[in-house]
């Protein structure tokens, strides 16, 4: 799983991930954006929320992701980004793998200095008209609630023995060497 604050670069930096080591991402994001675009129930639900800077209830994401993990073929594994952002979610993550009889391989940090991110979803916002990281009140809640709730996932892979922590500061091609570097580990 690729894992981080908002605007760390896991977005970035999951297509070269994907290529490489031949793996389907997912990003809980860009399925709920998906959803929101296509104007679904569970779309409206989510977009109130994510406007605030608040999380998807788990049972909405967990089911989204076993649902993908059920219909992708073709593939060594998958590559999760934005979930699990919680140890319930983590805890969700590893019962619906033991189900298929499969594990998490590893967790890779990109980690990045909470000034960094204002400036990095500033930036994306600009670019991309992402309404999600336009208000700096939202972007703030967006770091609390990750420091909060997502962090402590950090102890949980480290006692499993998968996390690698990333420095995501310097090129695109910096990072992903580390993360690749990391990875080949795993």
């Amino acid at each position: 799983m690729l894992f981080g604050p908002p605007g760390a670069g896991k977005g970035t930096q999951a297509g070269a991930m994907v290529e490489r080591f031949n793996l389907c991402h997912l990003s809980t994001g860009e399925l709920l954006r998906s959803e929101i675009a296509a104007g679904t129930p569970l779309g409206l639900q989510a977009k109130a929320l994510i406007e605030a800077g608040n999380l998807v209830p788990d049972s909405v994401v967990e089911g989204m992701i076993e649902d993908k993990f059920q219909s992708v073929k073709g593939v060594k594994g998958f590559l999760l980004d934005g979930f699990p952002r919680t140890l319930a979610q983590a805890e969700a993550l590893d019962a619906i793998l033991a189900k298929r009889g499969e594990q998490v391989t590893a967790c890779v940090s990109i980690m990045i200095p909470d000034a960094l991110i204002h400036e990095r979803i500033a930036h994306r916002a600009q670019i991309e008209g992402r309404a999600d990281d336009a208000r700096p009140e939202v972007v703030e809640n967006r770091i609390k609630t990750y420091h909060d709730k997502t962090e402590p996932l950090i102890a949980f892979y480290k006692k499993a023995g998968k996390y690698s922590e990333i420095d995501g500061v310097g090129t695109i091609e910096q990072v992903r060497e580390r993360i690749f570097s990391a990875m080949d580990k795993f």
